[in-house]
């Protein structure tokens, strides 16, 4: 999925320091068309490039929050389905209890196999690829091996509130994970980034045209500018990618969960 878009499989610093450079230079280019054309532009269209810089500006901030919120509600998302699988499997480790005698043991081992899988894994960036499928590939062999442990003890005891009751746990730890690793694929439609980045790019570019049209420099403040909308941008995209920039989720519920005595 990730492989085959522009931008994800690149670096966010170098994205962020690249869009600056261009934002620079389109800054410059604007500015270098204004001064050319200055004196052959009368003042009701430097007045009309106002306004056109005012809206410009005004989508680039509409599509800022917008952004920003789309890869933070991303961000709680995967937040929110860590908790959910970590009490998922608090649970089920509860309930193993509930089993006959015989099944509790190695249900206990097979469960603490699972969080110390669940935990690698949630340490592995998600660009390695080859390694993250080695590692799905054991929690689904280790999935298949605790449901039918669980199959078995429901044949020997099949009352809903024992192993009935471990079975429905068990059924919703495995859910959690699958949820969980759908929330890991999610992420801002790339379209919607190039976008935004067009429109970085268009608002300083006009904003360096109008700046030539006037005739006088506002360099510091443009600058600035654009310094801390980079910035913002690269929030955006960090927040955007789970297990591989500066914002992550915090892995310490599930690992707590090591620290925790199964059964």
């Amino acid at each position: 999925m990730y492989q085959q878009e522009l931008l994800y499989g690149h670096n966010s610093f170098a994205i962020t320091a690249v869009l600056f450079v261009l934002i620079i230079l389109f800054n410059e280019v604007g500015f270098q068309i204004g001064r050319f054309v200055q004196n052959r532009t009368d003042s009701e269209v430097k007045e009309l490039t106002g306004s056109v810089q005012a809206s410009i500006l005004g989508l680039l901030a509409l599509l800022l929050g917008f952004t920003f919120s789309m890869s933070m509600q991303r961000y709680d998302d995967r937040n929110q389905a860590l908790i959910e699988e970590a009490n998922a499997i608090g649970t089920a480790s509860l309930r193993v209890q509930l089993l006959p005698a015989r099944y509790q043991q190695p249900m206990s081992e097979l469960l603490r196999q699972y969080v110390d899988l669940r935990v690698s894994l949630g340490e592995i960036d998600l660009s390695r690829h080859a390694e993250r499928s080695r590692y799905n590939a054991r929690i689904k062999r280790l999935q298949g091996e605790l449901w039918a442990l669980a199959v078995q003890a429901t044949n020997d005891d099949p009352r809903p509130v024992t192993s009935g009751a471990f079975v429905s746990a068990l059924n919703q730890m495995i859910d959690s994970q699958g949820q969980r690793h759908a929330q890991l694929q999610m992420h801002v439609p790339e379209v919607v980034l190039l976008l935004l980045f067009v429109v970085f790019i268009a608002s300083v570019g006009i904003l360096g045209y109008s700046s030539g049209l006037s005739g006088k420099r506002i360099v510091v403040p443009t600058v600035l500018v654009s310094l801390l909308i980079a910035l913002i941008v690269f929030i955006i995209i960090d927040l955007d990618r789970p297990k591989r920039g500066l914002i992550q989720v915090d892995q310490g519920i599930m690992q707590e969960l090591q620290q925790r005595p199964q059964g």
